[in-house]
């Protein structure tokens, strides 16, 4: 069966990127989770040359323009480190590590204030809490 490829019209160039775009931005948050680095490390993924290359490639989400858009900034963190060959190789034998991990992000966000909240004027007002010990403002 004969083709023809002029017939098909060609796809948006922005829409594409845009989708790219939005596939690898994806990625990077999902490697905030340190169980998901710990079954990419068990399936042997961190060790395909490709996909290090393609975790060199997406450091540019490191870059202001770009890392505006992470809701996770342990996904940075995480991006960064597996540019390490021992810290892939670790992740992939060490239980412990992806503990580590997963205990630092919760020690963070258990701690973490949103700087809104924070009452600049008056630091010493601590919030009233609610009957469910939600501060109230």
């Amino acid at each position: 069966m004969d083709t023809d490829t002029t017939a098909s019209p060609s796809p948006d160039p922005k829409a594409a990127n845009r989708a790219r775009f939005e596939l690898e931005l994806e990625f990077v948050q999902a490697l905030a989770n340190p169980f998901y680095l710990h079954s990419l490390a068990q399936q042997n993924i961190l060790e395909q040359p490709a996909f290090i290359h393609f975790l060199e490639y997406l450091l540019y989400f490191k870059e202001k323009d770009y890392a505006r858009f992470i809701h996770y900034p342990h996904a940075l963190h995480h991006l960064e480190l597996l540019q390490h060959a021992q810290f892939r190789s670790q992740m992939k034998k060490d239980e412990f590590l992806r503990e580590y991990l997963h205990q630092k992000q919760f020690d963070h966000w258990r701690t973490w204030r949103e700087p809104s909240a924070i009452n600049s004027s008056n630091p010493e007002v601590v919030p009233e809490t609610d009957a469910g010990n939600k501060p109230t403002l």
